[in-house]
Formats: C-alpha cells, sequence, structure tokens
C-alpha cells in the first residue's frame, strides 16, 4: 500500500508504504519525506520508492493506492504528459516485476499508509526509515 501527503503550507510532503504478508501482517514498512511536491508527484514519488523498497525486500508484484488519477496514469500514460518522465521511471520498473498489478484502495482503508505520510510532512528534517515496526519517535497509526 503506498500513500503520500503535503499542503500548501508545509515545507516537506511525506510518503509512506506498508507491505504486507497474505494474512494481513505487516512485514515491512516505510516513511520518508520530500521537499513539498503537488499530490500526483508525491503519489508517483510514493509507488518508485515503494517498487524499488519491494525489489530489494520482497517478490511483493501487488501494490495499492488510493489514488484514482494514478492508475487512471499508469494505464494511460500518454494522456498525462506532465508526468512523463515519472511514468517513464515507473514503467521501466515494472519490467522488473514479471505480475505486477496496482488497483485501488479506498483511503478509509488506506489509515496506516495515510498516516505514515501526513507524520513524514510534518518532521522539518529530512527523514527516511524502513523497518519491520513503527519507531518510537513516530506516532503509532491506526490499525497497527
Amino acid at each position: 500500500m503506498v500513500d503520500s501527503s503535503w499542503t500548501s503550507t508545509n515545507q516537506f510532503s511525506g510518503i509512506g508504504w506498508v507491505w504486507k504478508d497474505n494474512i494481513g501482517n505487516i512485514q515491512l514498512m516505510g516513511i520518508r519525506n520530500l521537499r513539498r511536491r503537488e499530490t500526483l508527484n508525491s503519489e508517483l514519488e510514493a509507488l518508485i520508492w515503494a517498487m524499488k523498497s519491494m525489489l530489494q525486500h520482497s517478490t511483493c508484484q501487488r501494490f495499492e493506492t488510493d489514488c484514482k488519477d494514478m492508475i487512471a496514469m499508469l494505464k494511460d500514460p500518454q494522456a498525462w504528459p506532465n508526468f512523463s518522465t515519472k511514468l517513464e521511471g515507473i514503467h521501466v520498473l515494472q519490467m522488473c516485476f514479471p505480475d505486477f498489478k496496482i488497483s485501488y484502495f479506498p483511503r478509509a482503508q488506506n489509515e496506516i499508509t495515510d498516516s505514515l505520510a501526513r507524520n513524514a510532512r510534518s518532521f522539518h528534517n529530512f527523514i527516511c526509515f524502513v523497518g519491520c515496526s513503527i519507531p518510537v519517535w513516530l506516532p503509532i497509526p491506526p490499525q497497527v
């Protein structure tokens, strides 16, 4: 599951991802912030980072997002020329996954990654964390 968060007043955008096993247990998660980007750029960055992380840590083939526009972008990249560079990068990463799938996951069920992304944007310095449990310096997201 991937998500991003940004506001016009925060210095950073936040991105987060969570890898769960087949029975719903969290195996790994990532939280990171980057200089503020608009929503779709942040969503694409979250997917790119999650894909790169999964290539290093698992055989995960299925990704989920609450961003319907991102799914539309991946299905028809030519309709989104302003994002062509990022979409080409995702296409290259997709070739590393024999059975890549991305699907819509309602925001109400994406609370963990939403919380990670919102918390990441609130930091005043760059952060990047990948681990199998919530670090003590981060508020515990719902449903953990």
